[in-house]
């Protein structure tokens, strides 16, 4: 049923990824499919925020961010005997996220998301963009 399967992680928060990563493997596990592991480096080139980084900074933020998505795979995913491509992508995280699951012609994009706070129904921005836009089957998995 499922070929390619993205999975959007952000690195810097764990919690955000603990149950979306379990799907997915799980997922392309029985399916036999690809994962798609992609963590996102935000953009500084507006030019009041760009002017506070050093010349060449975002092309080491994008070279670290490889590396740690590559210890990333390794530590938590490597195991489990399937396909994985590494994917990092720059720009705004909804945007990156959709581009990418068009070009990899993704059939599912699994999501993290926190338990909302009382009152509150509503995913966090990013997670409600990928769904309205995205062109495949969405998962949301909450932790």
């Amino acid at each position: 049923m499922y070929k390619d399967i993205l999975l959007p992680v952000d690195l810097q928060d764990s919690i955000s990824w603990q149950k979306s990563k379990a799907d997915a493997v799980e997922l392309a596990r029985v399916f036999a499919a690809t994962l798609h592991v992609m963590t996102v480096v935000p953009t500084y080139h507006m030019s009041i925020v760009g002017s506070f980084f050093p010349q060449g900074y975002e092309q080491k933020m994008l070279e670290a961010a490889r590396v740690k998505l590559h210890e990333f795979v390794r530590e938590h995913i490597a195991g489990e005997n399937m396909r994985v491509q590494h994917i990092v992508g720059h720009g705004t995280v909804y945007e990156e996220v959709l581009r990418v699951a068009r070009e990899i012609d993704a059939d599912l994009i699994i999501l993290g998301a926190s338990r909302p706070l009382a009152g509150q129904f509503l995913p966090g921005p990013n997670a409600a963009r990928v769904m309205s836009h995205a062109q495949c089957s969405v998962l949301v998995a909450r932790d």
